[in-house]
């Protein structure tokens, strides 16, 4: 590289319109075609056109941005529950099918996302991650107990009932990911998977 080059690329701007933002959607596309072990602050700097050093301001480390898109995909998760009609007025059947709807397609179209979300959650110091996970998995305890509320759903800890679904859930988007069954099955086995739950967590006669 040149003299004249090298000036050049140190001069790019430090500051940036959204730099915070920016630099995340860099990183959630990297995410996704090349996973986090390819990530790289400088290399994030590069696609956004700013300089190496301007992306510490807001990420210290690699490790700060991976939990930046640990928490942001909490938010998006959460965000995308809440999007289908999930409102009290809805019968509590097309609650359950929108909600396990909705959590399968984020599962199957953020795989990579999803995965870094529950190892940062995890990992020790990491209580905003956690914090952040509190939305969603709160929309789907919610969920449950509306439905012991409504006699859809057999009595007892909610959290246990909600542990079944969410095992689901996830089992239904790794076979998928996993390409163990073919993406465009993934409706219909929802749509067997929320029958099953409502008739084997109903009440007993």
């Amino acid at each position: 590289m040149s003299d004249v080059t090298a000036d050049a690329a140190e001069e790019r701007p430090y500051h940036h319109g959204n730099l915070r933002a920016a630099l995340l959607d860099a990183a959630a596309r990297g995410l996704r075609e090349r996973g986090a072990d390819q990530l790289s602050l400088r290399d994030l700097a590069r696609e956004v056109g700013v300089s190496h050093a301007a992306p510490r301001r807001h990420f210290p480390d690699r490790q700060a941005l991976l939990d930046a898109l640990a928490e942001d995909g909490f938010a998006r998760l959460d965000a995308a529950l809440r999007t289908p009609p999930t409102g009290p007025d809805e019968d509590f059947p097309s609650r359950v099918r929108a909600v396990m709807t909705a959590y399968t397609r984020f599962a199957t179209e953020n795989a990579a996302l999803l995965e870094l979300m529950y190892t940062s959650k995890h990992r020790p110091g990491a209580e905003r991650i956690v914090k952040a996970a509190e939305a969603p998995f709160g929309l789907m305890n919610d969920l449950i107990i509306q439905g012991q509320e409504q006699g859809a759903l057999q009595a007892g800890e909610p959290e246990r009932i909600g542990i079944v679904l969410f095992a689901t859930l996830q089992g239904i988007a790794s076979i998928t990911n996993g390409n163990i069954v073919r993406p465009e099955l993934l409706d219909g086995l929802v749509e067997t998977a929320v029958e099953q739950f409502l008739r084997g967590a109903r009440p007993l006669a």
